[in-house]
């Protein structure tokens, strides 16, 4: 490699993180306004609010499939990469899964529409659920294992089965402004909690 070849290499590594960048806001940005508006919501709202033109969505995500698979994968990225996180920063391990299962809350609720697209007949939906499990499954198990170790909680409630339980109480929760599924979601946690 002669140096102008790795002067190259170290002027595309900027291009490369702003490129990650810039799909980062784009995410962002439409993960704000699917929140608000539905996954139908027009792409010249989701430019408008990442603020860049509509040919930059659609050059990343040409069609409106790639851009919601893009999304919810960008989001439970966010979500699994929490866990250890909180495991780090919080006072407990308790701490840190009454936070997380705040998180996987809002993660549920917000997604506007997810479930009926996630039932569709696109192409590359039908793996989107099984990499939600591979990826939040593990994390949640970590964090309920944390906190039964410290003698938080009790051991008994598989991940899976408390993932569940706290996707259920959010069902039609993004529809009913009154209903508090962060509220249940919590008492549901609470009551993981060990006498003393």
């Amino acid at each position: 490699m002669n140096d102008s070849d790795r002067g190259a290499g170290r002027a595309a590594r900027p291009r490369r993180a702003d490129a990650r960048r810039n799909e980062k806001t784009l995410l962002d940005a439409a993960a704000e306004v699917f929140v608000a508006s539905g996954v139908d919501a027009p792409v010249r709202d989701i430019a408008a609010k990442a603020g860049v033109g509509t040919a930059t969505i659609y050059r990343h995500f040409p069609t409106r499939a790639d851009l919601i698979i893009a999304v919810y994968r960008h989001q439970v990225e966010a979500c699994a990469e929490a866990g250890p996180a909180l495991l780090e920063s919080s006072a407990t391990p308790y701490e840190a899964l009454r936070r997380w299962i705040g998180l996987f809350v809002d993660f549920l609720v917000t997604k506007h529409g997810l479930a009926a697209v996630l039932r569709s007949d696109e192409p590359g939906f039908e793996a989107l659920h099984a990499y939600f499990l591979d990826r939040l499954v593990p994390v949640c198990t970590r964090l309920l294992d944390a906190a039964a170790a410290a003698g938080e909680i009790r051991s008994d409630v598989p991940a899976l089965q408390l993932m569940h339980g706290v996707g259920n109480l959010c069902i039609g929760a993004e529809h009913d402004p009154h209903y508090d599924a962060r509220r249940l979601a919590g008492l549901l946690i609470a009551g993981l909690r060990l006498p003393g």
